[in-house]
């Protein structure tokens, strides 16, 4: 267990410190009372979290701690966040919050990459994941839209639509790629 493997580890450790603070706050809305240390709590939860994400790739490089376990926890620590975060900010009685069909739309573009990995994997034998620039964009658009959320900031669904738009193009993109890499096993180019 290297250091970088602990820090993603605490990542995925402080995910449901997040949705508990978050939750609470909802809560606390919906009582007409907002208490406002829970919202701040359920924010710093997140900030370290994501802060984290950072300092064990900057670890993992630096001290070269670079590990199998890692490859596969970083990952789901990232995703287990951000997913977590849209959920709870979607189902939550925060005074601004997401809409349940932003959450819908991360999480179908997700289920639809997984899938379709799943196919490629059975009906290719093997699969090329590359990360594209517009799911990056999706990514990053999508922190900006917590962000704003959790910051309470007036005219958050200008980056909500902006997310929910990039996300969703981000997935027609993983398709159109994966269709590709199935139409290539399927006529293998003459070497000739």
């Amino acid at each position: 267990m290297t250091v970088a493997n602990k820090l993603t580890v605490g990542r995925i450790l402080l995910i449901p410190v997040f949705v508990v603070f978050a939750v609470y706050y909802g809560k606390s809305v919906s009582r007409g009372h907002p208490e406002e240390w829970l919202r701040l709590a359920a924010i710093a939860a997140f900030v370290v979290a994501a802060v984290t994400d950072a300092l064990d790739g900057w670890v993992a490089r630096r001290f070269k701690q670079k590990s199998r376990l890692g490859v596969i926890l970083d990952p789901l620590a990232d995703k287990g966040l951000l997913l977590s975060a849209i959920i709870t900010l979607s189902v939550s009685n925060w005074t601004y919050e997401l809409p349940i069909w932003f959450a819908v739309t991360v999480i179908a573009r997700d289920i639809a990459i997984l899938a379709g990995c799943a196919v490629l994997k059975v009906l290719v034998g093997h699969l090329e994941v590359r990360p594209s620039w517009l799911g990056k964009t999706a990514t990053a658009l999508q922190m900006v839209a917590l962000s704003w959320v959790m910051l309470q900031l007036p005219h958050y669904m200008y980056s909500v639509w902006a997310a929910g738009l990039v996300t969703a193009a981000s997935g027609v993109g993983y398709l159109l790629d994966g269709v590709r890499q199935l139409g290539e096993h399927s006529h293998p180019t003459n070497p000739s």
